[in-house]
């Protein structure tokens, strides 16, 4: 479907009925990178309104001209929540620079979400800044994978993955590597080099986020690390703060029970907040 916002149109998925949780993917893959984790979570959990969408650039989601920075991004997501849940509260799954602008959203509507999940959070938007692990590793080796894929297809592979598995490859694949052939390169680069960090401090917040939380990092993640998320914690003083070895930052298919269990978890802490509030 498509949502036509004031100057873009969205593209965007729904599954079921219930309370409204919506699905923010990271920067250059699309919304398949959220719905393959996530769905299964709800293949036993019922009164959820999962909603999953393109970031302008990414997917099937047109990067107009005009978007130059991530404050106007910021916007655009406000006023696609606006479209399509309006007025109403809800809960946010992100990943990477989704999380980043969950944050964003945080600061904006933080009387509207009853619950955040973090995964690989996008924490210092500039790259020199981060504190990453020294190398990539990769620490489970399938060379039987490796020697049926093509060079460029391993490349990506190694590149990307601390477990190696046919079925890693095999949701790498279609859950994130089909989103970023799709990706708008041109504009994504654009407006990373000129505008990828948000013009206001983003975790100065006025008051504690005071819902439950979830952050989930990998311990070899070479893309945003996992030591930058820990100064931001006592903004949420409801999270639970995990950190997994053997996980890159595709940890929700690389250590896929525990990514299951802890989102399970949150999910009930939410549900149970929810009720003692009624």
């Amino acid at each position: 479907m498509e949502c036509e916002l004031k100057n873009i149109k969205i593209y965007y998925e729904t599954f079921g009925q219930g309370r409204p949780i919506l699905m923010i993917h990271g920067f250059m893959p699309d919304h398949r990178l959220m719905k393959g984790c996530m769905e299964p979570i709800f293949q036993s959990r019922n009164n959820y309104r999962r909603i999953y969408f393109d970031l302008p650039g990414m997917g099937k989601t047109i990067g107009p001209k005009w978007l130059k920075n991530s404050d106007q991004m910021l916007g655009v997501v406000l006023e696609f929540i606006d479209k399509v849940i309006p007025n109403e509260k809800f809960i946010i799954a992100s990943e990477s620079y989704g999380c980043y602008l969950t944050r964003g959203l945080i600061s904006k509507r933080i009387d509207f979400i009853d619950g955040v999940l973090f995964i690989c959070p996008l924490i210092i938007p500039q790259t020199e800044k981060r504190a990453l692990p020294l190398k990539h590793l990769i620490l489970r080796k399938d060379t039987k994978t490796l020697s049926r894929l093509s060079k460029s297809d391993a490349e990506e592979f190694e590149n990307n993955l601390v477990i190696q598995s046919l079925k890693i490859w095999e949701r790498y694949r279609d859950e994130i590597f089909s989103g970023l052939k799709l990706a708008d390169e041109d504009f994504l680069q654009h407006l990373f080099e000129t505008g990828y960090a948000f013009s206001f401090e983003v975790d100065q917040l006025v008051n504690e986020y005071n819902k439950p939380t979830l952050f989930l990092l990998g311990r070899q993640d070479m893309s945003v690390g996992y030591q930058d998320a820990w100064k931001i914690i006592e903004n949420y003083p409801r999270a639970t703060f995990a950190i997994l070895d053997e996980a890159g930052h595709n940890l929700q298919i690389e250590k896929v029970k525990l990514f299951m269990t802890l989102v399970n978890d949150w999910l009930e802490r939410i549900e149970y907040s929810l009720i003692e509030k009624n």
